[in-house]
């Protein structure tokens, strides 16, 4: 079944509306951990970590909160509001003068959580049997928009600053506002269910995808702690200048995993081709361990990384759309949103706290053996059940009850 002109409407515009927002976000992470260093003299690791952190953590703490309000005074209002603490935390964190500042910056940054309305906003304006597919969309864009701010970010870094780029983060947050005001209509307010809440932390298969993506980006966040040291201190690139090394890495990572999802989904082979992703994400981990003294080498690590990076990305958010019922999507997309950013808070201080005693190496094989856990969480992982192709929409919404 094909999207109609409004979900057409609906998920190009939320998608610019996640791009404009995560773009400045996105841009910054590369080089933030060298930018809060030399920020102020003497920062401990620890507090790199909670500049890198923190805005996971805010934004952890409120996605089911907003989400909850947003049921109940409406998605496009918490949205608004949401937009609007964002853009106030990026500029306070571009005029920030210390460690301190910049850390409540980035605290105001995660304040702005709208994560679970806008995914509740998308639900609502789309049937169940093209839900999954807006879904993938949604998540196409946001890997466009990460993919494209980890080029950009540095080189643009050496030009505006960091601090540059934090305004003009707040300044992109801005222009979303009006794309979310006429360019999204409005869909009809659906009521909402009790216990959807309950069902969604209590129900096993969603918790084991809320579980896989809290792992991955506390991977992909430690990561990024400590990268940015290795490619200054291997390669002699500085923060300005690591798009050299992103921009192909990236690239590559990305062009096979289009044709992986389509090979895998065709042959139904989604819970092989899942734990085989998360076995590949440990195993690059420890060879960017094991490996970070020679750029060759780490290199090749951080290709392997983002080849599962990028694979898991998308199908982590595809499976949970398919895996809620009908009636709690918003429920249980609250909840995996605040595992996501839980996830990257965890990964901002645990690579700060070890990058200070362990160095680099330390960082890696630490979220490297995450991957020993999340394997034992997915194995018991059930495939996704088959999407319902309904004669009309009245028996579309029972029929796909459970998808």
């Amino acid at each position: 079944m094909k999207m109609n002109r409004s979900e057409w409407r609906t998920t190009g515009a939320l998608s610019s509306i996640y791009a404009l927002r995560m773009f400045g976000m996105f841009m910054v992470l590369p080089v933030l951990s060298l930018y809060a260093r030399h920020l102020t003299p003497g920062v401990s690791g620890l507090e790199i970590g909670l500049a890198v952190g923190i805005y996971g953590l805010l934004q952890a703490l409120l996605q089911v909160p907003l989400g909850v309000v947003s049921d109940r005074i409406g998605r496009k209002p918490v949205i608004t509001i949401g937009l609007i603490v964002f853009a106030a935390g990026s500029v306070l964190a571009g005029w920030a003068s210390s460690i301190a500042w910049l850390i409540a910056g980035r605290a105001l940054q995660g304040a702005g959580a709208i994560s679970s309305a806008a995914s509740a906003l998308l639900a609502d304006a789309t049937r169940p049997q093209v839900r999954t597919q807006a879904m993938t969309i949604l998540g196409a864009g946001m890997g466009a928009s990460f993919l494209l701010a980890l080029i950009a970010g540095p080189p643009l870094s050496g030009v505006i600053g960091v601090d540059g780029i934090f305004v003009l983060t707040g300044a992109l947050a801005a222009l979303a506002l009006p794309v979310l005001w006429r360019g999204v209509p409005n869909p009809p307010r659906l009521p909402a269910t009790p216990g959807a809440f309950r069902r969604a932390v209590s129900d096993p298969q969603l918790l084991r995808l809320d579980a896989g993506i809290f792992l991955l980006h506390t991977m992909m966040t430690a990561l990024f702690v400590a990268a940015p040291f290795v490619l200054q201190q291997t390669l002699g690139l500085p923060g300005h200048r690591q798009w050299e090394v992103y921009l192909p890495v990236l690239v590559a990572s990305i062009v096979p995993v289009f044709a992986l999802i389509r090979r895998i989904e065709a042959a139904g082979r989604i819970r092989a081709a899942f734990i085989a992703a998360v076995l590949l994400l440990g195993l690059a981990l420890a060879g960017a361990g094991l490996l970070h003294g020679s750029g060759d080498g780490f290199t090749i690590a951080l290709f392997m990384f983002f080849v599962a990076f990028n694979y898991l990305e998308g199908t982590l958010p595809s499976l949970i759309s398919r895996r809620a019922p009908a009636s709690g999507k918003g429920a249980a997309l609250g909840v995996y949103s605040t595992c996501q950013f839980l996830g990257g808070f965890a990964g901002g201080v645990l690579g700060g706290t070890l990058l200070t005693d362990f160095g680099a190496a330390g960082v890696f094989y630490a979220a490297g053996a995450l991957a020993l856990p999340w394997l034992l969480i997915a194995a018991g992982l059930k495939p996704p059940p088959l999407m319902p192709h309904p004669a009309n929409d009245e028996t579309s919404a029972e029929a796909a009850r459970g998808v």
